[in-house]
């Protein structure tokens, strides 16, 4: 028994000199590496993830929403943004329609190009979290205007205002990546592409299904009410109201910029040590690499770029296709069958998003990904054309299933690039590269609907040509940008970082 006693005694002995062993490397390895401030609301969030253990559903939940209320002012317009610009009577022929509406389109990511960069430097020198809140509540001001608006003008300046104000998109993504343990931070980033890619569906369908409430609900709205003098005002209420909601629970998110007055001396208790988690971000007072010189960060801007110029351009002609008449080769379809198709591809993109490219990018990996989902695009792309000469059952039936595979490739690509870009920087710096993605990805998304509008206007003026007639000098101009992307993503073009 006294043997027995003895060798527990060693064991918890040794037990316990290998915890303080512990204890006493991650001190060190704190006080080397990083100083934990008592008010500092940065360090706060960091002494929380080390206590955190499991999934952190609620920040997952938090991202969503935030993302989720930015996207869907950008695209709710686009099944009924035809029928807006036909009632502004800006248009003087049928054709010149889908010119017009490219522009308003265009004038959010215009807005937000030029102030990109300049909300990024103010999160970085104020915190997160007010750009946050600021952002979510210019979604509830400026797209009420914009479903208020009584002519082109004003549908112009509402939705350039809406992106030069809402400036949350790179502040968001640094958030995530400070917000989530170093084991979840590619969920998180996941998250925030997902979010986006929903949000750019479920706001199509929002749009079309609400927009005209007075002629579609008759027995609802009256033809003399609000919703029937401004019959795109519904869709822009909703949404704007889902955004106050977003923008007052905004107020209690945790801020997590690290803010360290230099007269408070850095928390050094035993629990806030023993708690804190063991970084791998390096001296932050290390001098910081020329972003312009990370190849893997520019050269995946550089695609991500390309890309979102396409699909950017792919969901201003995919609205105007659908809505357009027959007789220029559309589908004669209604806001509410746009709504209805694009409601289908978004509950296909969340359970593709979920369950099958997780699995994919682990065995092949992000480029592999993106290339193979590019290269699938283009015949998929192909038959659109010949799509619009079904009727019925059967179109409707290509058209869904057409639009849900288009919606998983393109989600598959811009994932894949946006793992590649977060990768390619380290935290410190992640805050500028996403300025700078911003900038970049919003001019070409500018380009887009505006590009994506003319051409379309300029194919239904040669329905008769002999070459590449109608619609299909359309897709064949979206397949020759994904073909260039694709071709983008070998070497030497697009390196991969081999930093984690």
């Amino acid at each position: 028994m006294r043997d027995e006693e003895n060798n527990a005694s060693s064991f918890a002995s040794l037990l316990s000199s290998k915890m303080a062993g512990k204890l006493e490397g991650v001190k060190e390895t704190l006080l080397n590496k990083k100083e934990y401030y008592e008010n500092c609301p940065g360090c706060k969030v960091d002494l929380h993830k080390a206590g955190q253990r499991g999934l952190p559903i609620k920040e997952l939940f938090t991202i969503w929403i935030v993302i989720l209320g930015t996207a869907l002012p950008i695209s709710s317009l686009f099944p009924f943004l035809y029928f807006m610009i036909r009632d502004f009577h800006i248009a003087k022929r049928e054709e010149d329609i889908s010119y017009y509406a490219g522009y308003v389109g265009s004038s959010y990511m215009l807005g937000r190009a030029l102030t990109s960069v300049f909300w990024g430097l103010v999160a970085d020198r104020y915190g997160r979290k007010p750009v946050i809140i600021f952002g979510t509540f210019v979604v509830v001001i400026f797209n009420t205007l914009f479903g208020l608006s009584v002519n082109f003008w004003m549908a112009i300046i509402t939705r350039f205002l809406l992106g030069s104000l809402n400036g949350l998109i790179g502040p968001i993504k640094a958030y995530a990546a400070e917000i989530f343990r170093e084991e979840y931070q590619a969920l998180g980033m996941s998250t925030i592409s997902t979010a986006w890619g929903i949000g750019l569906i479920i706001g199509p369908a929002l749009g079309g299904f609400l927009a005209q409430p007075a002629e579609k609900y008759p027995s609802i709205f009256a033809k003399d009410s609000i919703f029937g003098r401004f019959p795109y005002f519904l869709p822009c209420l909703i949404i704007s109201l889902f955004s106050l909601v977003v923008a007052i629970a905004s107020f209690w998110l945790p801020e997590t910029l690290h803010i360290h007055e230099s007269s408070v001396p850095p928390q050094d208790s035993y629990e806030a040590l023993e708690a804190a988690p063991d970084t791998k971000e390096g001296n932050e007072s290390a001098p910081k690499e020329n972003l312009f010189k990370n190849w893997p960060l520019m050269s995946s801007i550089i695609l991500y770029c390309v890309f979102s110029l396409h699909d950017m351009a792919y969901n201003e002609i995919f609205s105007l296709w659908a809505v357009s008449p027959r007789k220029f080769g559309g589908l004669s379809y209604s806001t509410a069958d746009v709504g209805e198709v694009l409601s289908i591809s978004g509950f296909g993109l969340l359970v593709f998003q979920l369950t099958l490219y997780p699995l994919v990018e682990r065995y092949v990996g992000p480029i592999i990904a993106a290339r193979v989902a590019g290269v699938l695009s283009i015949p998929l792309l192909t038959s659109y054309p010949y799509i619009a000469m079904l009727s019925g059952i059967a179109l409707s039936l290509a058209i869904n299933f057409a639009s849900v595979m288009k919606n998983a490739l393109s989600i598959s690509i811009i994932t894949g690039l946006f793992i590649l870009q977060n990768k390619a920087v380290n935290q410190r710096q992640r805050g500028a590269a996403n300025g700078i993605a911003m900038t970049a990805m919003s001019i070409f998304k500018a380009l887009g609907p505006a590009g994506g509008g003319a051409l379309f206007s300029w194919a239904q003026k040669r329905l008769d040509a002999s070459i590449l007639p109608g619609d299909q000098v359309v897709f064949f101009v979206l397949n020759v940008i994904e073909a260039i992307g694709v071709l983008m993503t070998f070497k030497p073009f697009l390196v991969e970082t081999q930093n984690t």
